[in-house]
């Protein structure tokens, strides 16, 4: 077998549950844009465009019929939904907003097909991929908000305030499902059990933007309710970093596991909430430590990505010699 078609084959052998690449790149893109590295995140960009679109090949392989490793009814399915919604986010932000809505519509249309099957597969003892049903639906919320603010669109930031509410029940059912040792020997997904409480958080500022931004949406009193969820769904997030960076520094799990990937975006999407809270909720204070989280999640987004470059080559060369 050619080296080519090595590639192809273990390409095409990627489950979904690579959309964590893309949520993980996407995310560092808006965290840049946010930063005010407009250049790097234009880059980060364009590297989750292409890895979306490799995602998306792959899923549309497995509907064609091609005999793909794809559990729909894994909660790792699900990471197709914010991998989408993260590239709608940074284009509205981008200024794209009609490539926003597409990418919006489609990313409803994903969670409508998958949030059914991937529920009834719950179960306890799992690992933190199984807060992917909160992240999926607070991804949702995060680029509804944004889109109404574009758009001045009441019913989009309504429609996402339901999906904000929808996926802290979803983290309460995860926390109930999520097996509590998989925070000292989980292989790197275990991250997103802090990483859906971050995204929360800055699904609750880009709500509370929508408010600001000149559309009557709801009223004092509800907005106050939901500034003081965004603060105490933050610092959960930030506890539930220190713990697991605490967790890893104690017991090292070196050498490379695609979910790695699932580590990246969590550190991210905290640096990200942190800038975000900073802006909606006039923290500034908060810039400083969200720039030096953004390098960190950079830092280990590049070790990762060197990881991933070193499997993939390892795996066409033993293909390539059968």
């Amino acid at each position: 077998m050619s080296g080519t078609s090595a590639l192809r084959t273990r390409w095409a052998q990627r489950p979904p549950a690579t959309g964590a690449a893309v949520m993980a790149t996407g995310i560092l893109s808006i965290g840049l844009h946010q930063a005010g590295y407009e250049l790097l995140s234009r880059i980060a960009l364009v590297l989750a465009g292409v890895a979306w679109l490799g995602v998306a090949a792959v899923i549309a392989l497995r509907l064609l019929g091609a005999r793909l490793e794809w559990p729909v009814n894994s909660p790792a399915a699900l990471a197709v939904v914010p991998a989408t919604t993260v590239l709608g986010t940074r284009f509205a932000l981008l200024g794209r907003p009609q490539l926003a809505e597409a990418l919006f519509v489609l990313a409803l249309v994903l969670w409508a097909v998958l949030v059914l099957p991937v529920v009834q597969d719950w179960e306890r003892g799992m690992s933190g991929v199984v807060f992917l049903g909160c992240v999926a639906a607070e991804a949702i919320a995060v680029l509804g908000a944004v889109l109404a603010a574009a758009l001045r669109v009441p019913w989009i930031a309504h429609l996402a305030l339901v999906f904000f509410w929808f996926g802290l029940v979803f983290y309460l059912i995860g926390l109930w499902c999520f097996d509590r040792r998989q925070v000292a020997v989980g292989a790197g997904d275990q991250w997103v059990a802090g990483g859906a409480v971050a995204l929360s958080a800055v699904a609750g500022t880009r709500l509370i933007r929508a408010a600001h931004s000149g559309l009557y949406l709801w009223n004092v009193d509800d907005t106050g309710v939901l500034r003081s969820v965004t603060i105490a769904l933050f610092a959960l997030a930030f506890a539930w970093y220190c713990v697991l960076a605490t967790a890893e520094l104690r017991r090292p799990r070196p050498g490379y596991d695609v979910r790695r990937w699932s580590t990246v975006f969590p550190m991210g999407m905290t640096a990200v909430a942190a800038l975000s809270v900073a802006g909606a909720l006039n923290a500034s204070w908060l810039r400083g430590p969200g720039q030096v989280l953004l390098w960190i999640a950079v830092a280990v987004w590049c070790a990762v990505l060197v990881g991933a470059a070193g499997s993939l080559a390892g795996s066409v060369r033993s293909t390539a010699r059968r």
